[in-house]
């Protein structure tokens, strides 16, 4: 049984690949799906704060999607490839009570669960690039 922050995770994937596809709201959709698939408070709060996070700072996030992998243009990516790396480069620029080392994990467990069969290379590929970007000074790179 999924944890219930891998359980959180997945409904802010599912909230930012409907928000990408629709034009329904994210409060709406978060709504539905926590309605959907019961979760605890601390889990929606948690949803909550990854979807938000990722909506304030799309542009930022998809800006260092493509300096950091030139070779995987963000507008030809899937739309669930682009949005679990989003969510974890968000997590990992943001948060600082999770490991980096879990929040790659999790990203490449989505990807395996909702991605293509290259998913989960594509996405381990780029995290580490971005810790390895992060790696000279980790606190340069926090998302304000």
């Amino acid at each position: 049984m999924a944890g219930i922050r891998r359980k959180a995770r997945i409904v802010a994937l599912q909230t930012l690949y409907e928000l990408d596809c629709t034009r329904h709201k994210a409060d709406e959709i978060l709504a539905h799906l926590a309605t959907e698939k019961p979760l605890p408070q601390e889990a929606i709060s948690f949803s909550e704060e990854l979807v938000q996070g990722v909506v304030q700072n799309k542009s930022k996030l998809d800006g260092l999607i493509t300096h950091l992998a030139p070779a995987f243009p963000t507008e030809q990516m899937s739309i669930i490839d682009i949005n679990i790396l989003r969510l974890a480069i968000f997590e990992i620029l943001s948060d600082n009570s999770i490991p980096v080392k879990v929040t790659i994990n999790e990203a490449v467990e989505l990807a395996k669960s909702f991605g293509s069969d290259s998913s989960s290379r594509l996405i381990n590929g780029v995290l580490g690039a971005v810790v390895a970007h992060m790696a000279p000074n980790p606190t340069s790179q926090k998302l304000d």
